[in-house]
């Protein structure tokens, strides 16, 4: 998948690839992807560039309706998912 569109909102190629290795893999991500992971919208607001600001839509509805519900949503979740026993 080359970038994911919701909405009009667009999730870039290479924000895409990160998401993808998280969940594929388990691959930590940055500190914007991971605030928006863990549901935690002032730090994503405060970390997002300009491009992942304006799109901030897209990333929620690629989570809500392509990643598994146990890997994102609170620190708690990702935590788990990436050091965890998580599925």
């Amino acid at each position: 998948m080359t970038e994911y569109t919701f909405r009009g909102f667009t999730i870039s190629e290479h924000m895409l690839y990160s998401l993808e290795q998280y969940i594929q893999y388990k691959q930590p991500v940055g500190d914007f992807l991971t605030a928006v992971l863990e549901n935690n919208l002032s730090e994503a607001v405060a970390y997002a560039d300009e491009n992942n600001l304006k799109n901030l839509p897209a990333f929620v509805g690629y989570l809500y309706n392509e990643a598994p519900s146990h890997c994102w949503g609170s620190k708690e979740r990702v935590k788990e998912w990436l050091y965890g026993d998580g599925e």
